[in-house]
């Protein structure tokens, strides 16, 4: 029996309830409305989660860093564990980090350590893929090329799905090149990232084809933004999903290009020097600097990929020239900015990288892989700063307290940026997919 109410109760913003959105499909007097879709629309109508955050940026910094040399230190341990770093404290009583990270040594009332993220995938595309995505891969670590997340999507194209754009930026973004696993999967690839595919170190740097040709005036675009409606909608009549994913890249292609908000976000060289050297003139420091910007000008999640932390062999020099000073002032410099700009609050910022490494230093002064230990650290976005949650034991080889997975950290993000992580969309063969496949929100942390 078809049945409509206009009563305003339980309603979603698209005004439908959840009953209502059930009535209506089980009449079947609306074409289309399939079940997966009555499916989607009542979980569109369920309560709403109040968002915390309105962006994230996601610094991965991708190998593995060692958390025993950078926030998990133990100095009782012997040298072959605890390594030649010294332990400081922070401005937290009890809160210890090692002597490499002296800048976010003096703010550790701003960010949270957790040190007891955990896992069993020791690949780094494997390991990359399910820290991404939640899921377990289906190829082999050091299978070449290295696949993407060809059917689960990443975080990144979840949030940029569910939530969308919030602006004229893309809702996605990935710099300063493509995150291994941070494709949209089945979603498609209009939520894949938009790629920065430059170092933002360079002095030429800029964002390519940001900026249309310069002969073609704006009545000419105008006239071709026109006429590739007309072709788009044919393309749309023919092959209607095929049609609606082109139609999706010109208006993001025209919008960007026509955007002077777009433009000056992308714009780093706009920043003062001072900025720029507070970031560290890095790649890390800029990218991040850069991520900034682009939450700023409205972009939701920002995916910021930093290589060079798979250390196997004589990693202390490098770590204690490069990668540790590198990610400790780019970090502390983010946090400190967008605090001062009043955006931290609004923006979860997450460092980590697909696994730890190995409690015992190996024969080639190294570290090798461990996902079985790892820390993560967080700031803003409605987290609660200036604490460590969880611990592992006295060779930081496990936790001891507060284990976190993986679909852990992930329903978190999803929950902060206000996104119902139980919400399912549907795959190719119209299975319900979940945004996140279980876990628990991390206790302590919001």
């Amino acid at each position: 029996m078809f049945q409509l109410s206009l009563g305003r109760s339980h309603a979603n913003c698209s005004g439908l309830s959840r009953r209502h959105t059930l009535r209506l499909g089980a009449s079947g007097l609306i074409s289309g409305l399939t079940l997966p879709r009555i499916l989607e629309l009542q979980a569109m109508a369920a309560s709403p989660i109040a968002a915390k955050a309105k962006s994230c940026i996601f610094l991965f910094l991708e190998g593995g860093p060692p958390h025993q040399d950078m926030w998990d230190p133990k100095p009782d341990a012997p040298p072959e564990i605890r390594g030649p770093f010294g332990t400081i404290s922070t401005n937290v009583p009890d809160i210890f980090v090692t002597d490499q990270l002296p800048l976010c040594a003096q703010m550790a009332d701003k960010y949270t350590i957790v040190r007891s993220h955990s896992h069993s995938d020791n690949g780094h595309s494997t390991g990359y893929h399910y820290v991404m995505t939640g899921r377990r891969p289906t190829f082999a670590d050091g299978d070449n090329p290295i696949p993407n997340n060809e059917y689960f999507p990443s975080i990144g194209s979840a949030v940029a799905r569910t939530l969308g754009p919030r602006g004229s930026l893309p809702p996605y973004i990935n710099l300063p090149h493509p995150m291994s696993a941070g494709g949209p999967g089945f979603y498609g690839a209009e939520h894949a990232p938009f790629v920065i595919e430059a170092d933002p170190t360079q002095p030429d740097f800029e964002v390519k084809d940001l900026l249309p040709p310069s002969r073609i005036s704006e009545t000419r675009l105008s006239l071709r933004k026109q006429l590739l409606s007309g072709i788009d909608q044919f393309e749309r009549d023919r092959n209607q999903a095929q049609g609606r994913a082109m139609s999706t890249y010109y208006e993001k292609a025209y919008g960007l290009t026509t955007s002077e908000d777009a433009r000056r976000a992308f714009n780093i060289h706009a920043e003062p020097d001072t900025v720029r050297d507070a970031y560290g003139r890095t790649q890390l420091g800029q990218c991040a600097l850069l991520a900034r910007r682009l939450v700023e000008g409205g972009c939701r999640f920002v995916g910021v990929d930093a290589p060079g932390w798979d250390v196997h062999f004589n990693c202390f020099p490098s770590l204690k020239t490069d990668l540790i000073p590198y990610a400790d002032r780019a970090f502390s410099a983010l946090v400190s900015d967008l605090e001062q700009r009043g955006l931290l609050d609004e923006t979860l910022v997450v460092m980590m990288g697909e696994m730890g490494r190995t409690p015992r230093i190996n024969a080639q002064a190294g570290r090798d892989h461990w996902s079985m230990a790892q820390t993560i650290v967080f700031a803003g976005g409605g987290t609660k700063p200036g604490q460590v949650i969880g611990a592992t034991d006295k060779h930081a080889t496990a936790p001891t307290g507060n284990p976190v997975g993986v679909n852990d950290l992930l329903r978190t993000i999803s929950v902060l940026m206000g996104i119902d992580p139980d919400r399912t969309y549907y795959g190719p063969l119209g299975r319900p997919v979940p945004i996140v496949d279980g876990g628990e929100v991390i206790r302590g942390l919001i």
